[in-house]
């Protein structure tokens, strides 16, 4: 039987591009759930039901531009996917969170998040401990919050700003986009009406010729950190709830 991925669209215009390739690539049937639908991206609060995580192999929840913190989130989709992931972990279920999705696994299993002292937009420079499993080089980033470590985790990757990664049980957590080709940052650039970009020194097109300069190499070290996922992750022990 082929193994499953769910990949949540914590946002409508954050989706798996690249690492859904790589998923399929590594021999995944790859499916979606959108957590938040386009219409309600300006409200996003609200109680969702989400799907069984025991009827799939792995999980990525995936990025977002509101705050895992955010009180009213907290109260609805985003305190009820919490629960789900406790269930996936406690399950033996294999997660894979993608900044926000990284974020809320921080949150989920005992760090915490809160501000940066600075953002982190464009392609960064990431150091891991571990490239087999994370392989460092430059990432593209896009968040204001960074995570302390839940209690027993290992940090795999950094950069001077935030931490990058960590792994729990069968629980990866990612701080960059590994996800990221010119087609999904078109998509989020177009959503940029209150001017992120800008404000941090930066131009869309500067953005757009960064990272169709840097797109092979980002799209090879993409298959490389699913493989290392799929060797080593998804085998190991699940965290404590």
């Amino acid at each position: 039987m082929t193994a499953k991925a769910l990949f949540l669209y914590n946002d409508p215009i954050a989706t798996e591009a690249l690492l859904g390739e790589a998923f399929v690539d590594a021999g995944f049937d790859v499916h979606t759930f959108e957590v938040v639908p386009a219409g309600r991206a300006h409200s996003p609060a609200g109680h969702v039901t989400f799907p069984d995580p025991t009827n799939y192999d792995v999980l990525v929840p995936l990025g977002a531009r509101w705050p895992v913190y955010d009180d009213a989130l907290g109260r609805t989709w985003v305190g009820e996917q919490m629960t789900m992931m406790r269930c996936a972990a406690d399950a033996g279920i294999a997660i894979l969170g993608v900044c926000f999705g990284g974020q809320l696994l921080a949150q989920t299993f005992g760090g915490t998040v809160t501000r940066a002292p600075s953002p982190e937009i464009g392609w960064y420079d990431v150091e891991s401990t571990d490239p087999l499993l994370v392989p460092g080089g430059r990432w593209f980033q896009w968040h204001y919050d960074r995570w302390t470590l839940p209690p027993g985790a290992t940090e795999l990757a950094r950069t001077a700003t935030a931490s990058q990664a960590f792994l729990l049980g069968r629980t990866l957590a990612l701080q960059f986009h590994p996800e990221v080709d010119l087609e999904l940052l078109d998509r989020w650039l177009g959503d940029d009406d209150v001017g992120e970009v800008a404000a941090f020194g930066l131009t869309h097109d500067e953005l757009r010729s960064q990272t169709t300069a840097l797109a092979h190499d980002p799209a090879k070290r993409v298959r490389r950190l699913v493989h290392g996922f799929v060797t080593r992750v998804v085998g190991q022990p699940c965290p404590s709830s």
